[in-house]
């Protein structure tokens, strides 16, 4: 590709006026609006005794700024600053500065990220009512737990300390803060965030777990999730806590549980002849008797946790086995066992597998990660941990949206709807008074944006319809 003209040094001016660099935008905040956002972040997020009089005044069309800007593919502060150009000013009303929003966060404390964390769960409630976000949940529906660390940099950065990451499969030791995030999915559709908490880099994986598990099934009822709840999550997660709240809420558990002497001894009473090979990665079907033959095999046993407690429970413990490749040449198979903990009803291969999708929580980090957690902007613990509730709020916008553009972009990633949907020039012209978006011709993705369009703009459209 060849650019076609001849350009002077003076044949680019920044000048027009009615200029939409991100016209996806209208729609997107539609269907915030309808769903009552604005509302909720009025309702709910109070800042009674702020430092700076003015940076509590009107949280909740700031909060939404810095929503849409997410949106938008803002991963700082300044980068909302897209909102304000061209025409942009003409279709939204209440945006406002970078600055602004800035003095607001440095507001917020632990008490009001609490707030916003209510915001977040009953927005995804009015999301669920309004759109189809998760087919399937009138069957089976899994609530995920895990945390990762977002590395920061300098000296003043509060709460950042130094915890363990993994990098390429190793170990490592990195100064950081550590959301730890709850995700709603079901065999059907992407991942929702039901919550989500940031801590200080060296808390311990499991700090808070059980609580926000507890919130996360309340939230997935609340969403109208009528089926049977299954709560996953690795080892930092196979705790009474976690246990404890899932079995109060009547929900399903499948965790794993850290090695110790009592797991160990209960692996090593399953008879050699309880092992089934599974299919894994690098098996091979025998053309004979078409048995999969795997470097995996799977067994359970019976086994109590938390025996010495008030809270014991017997259930079963799934054990994957997997041969060493460090010891490839050992006379004897030398094998890698994986534990994991549960009282779902599967049969024993289908149980295996649906606890080993808990790695879907990673693609909901992936596109965090991606976007509005590339950083974490501020200086302030507390306007960071609201930084991150408002990328959750954002992340369920654009799932929910996706959903309303049809069935391609349902599981679509954040940049790919940011690419596709969101950040989309337009013109803004007024024919008779009445707003019109002219947007490029020949738009590959034009039919699922005007889906989008229809099914937001559309003054009362029936709930979980899509348009064609």
């Amino acid at each position: 590709m060849q650019v076609s003209h001849k350009f002077s040094v003076d044949s680019a001016v920044f000048d027009d006026g009615n200029l939409v660099s991100c016209a996806g935008l209208v729609p997107v905040m539609a269907l915030a609006e309808r769903t009552g956002l604005s509302d909720l972040l009025a309702q709910m997020v109070h800042i009674a005794a702020p430092r700076i009089k003015s940076g509590s005044a009107n949280p909740a069309p700031k909060l939404a700024t810095l929503i849409a800007g997410m949106c938008a593919g803002a991963d700082c502060i300044d980068d909302v600053d897209v909102l304000r150009s061209g025409g942009m000013k003409t279709l939204f009303d209440a945006v406002y500065a970078p600055s602004t929003i800035g003095t607001l966060l440095r507001e917020f404390t632990f008490g009001h990220a609490r707030q916003l964390e209510s915001v977040l769960a009953g927005h995804l409630a009015r999301l669920c009512e309004r759109v189809d976000l998760l087919p399937g949940a009138d069957v089976r529906a899994f609530i995920d737990i895990d945390s990762l660390l977002r590395p920061v940099y300098g000296h003043a950065k509060q709460g950042a300390s130094y915890g363990h990451t993994k990098i390429a499969g190793k170990q490592v030791l990195r100064k950081g803060l550590s959301p730890l995030a709850t995700t709603i999915s079901t065999d059907l559709a992407a991942p929702v965030i039901a919550g989500m908490r940031l801590r200080a880099g060296k808390s311990n994986s499991g700090k808070g777990a059980g609580r926000m598990v507890a919130q996360a099934i309340a939230t997935a009822r609340a969403a109208r999730i009528t089926g049977q709840i299954l709560v996953r999550g690795d080892s930092a997660y196979g705790t009474r806590a976690v246990i404890g709240a899932a079995r109060r809420a009547g929900a399903q558990f499948s965790l794993v549980l850290t090695k110790n002497t009592a797991v160990q001894k209960a692996i090593d009473a399953i008879p050699e002849d309880r092992w089934t090979p599974v299919r894994y990665p690098g098996a091979v079907q025998d053309p004979d008797t078409g048995v999969w033959i795997s470097d995996a095999e799977v067994a359970e046993i019976s086994y109590t946790a938390l025996a010495s407690t008030n809270d014991a429970i017997t259930a079963r413990l799934i054990v994957r086995r997997v041969k060493d490749g460090r010891h490839r040449d050992a006379l004897f198979p030398v094998w890698r066992y994986h534990p994991f903990f549960t009282n779902s009803d599967e049969p024993l291969t289908d149980a295996d597998i649906t606890h080993r999708r808990h790695a879907i929580i990673e693609t909901t980090f992936a596109d965090l990660i991606d976007g509005p957690l590339a950083h974490m902007p501020s200086g302030h613990f507390g306007a960071n941990s609201a930084w991150a509730l408002c990328a959750a709020i954002a992340h369920n916008l654009l799932r929910a949206a996706a959903t309303l553009a049809g069935p391609a972009h349902a599981v679509a990633r954040g940049a790919t709807l940011r690419r596709k949907i969101v950040n989309i020039a337009a013109r803004l012209t007024r024919p008779q008074r009445r707003p019109v978006l002219h947007l490029p011709t020949h738009w590959p993705w034009a039919d699922a944006w005007l889906a989008l369009w229809r099914n937001t703009i559309e003054p009362h459209p029936p709930p979980h319809r899509i348009a064609a």
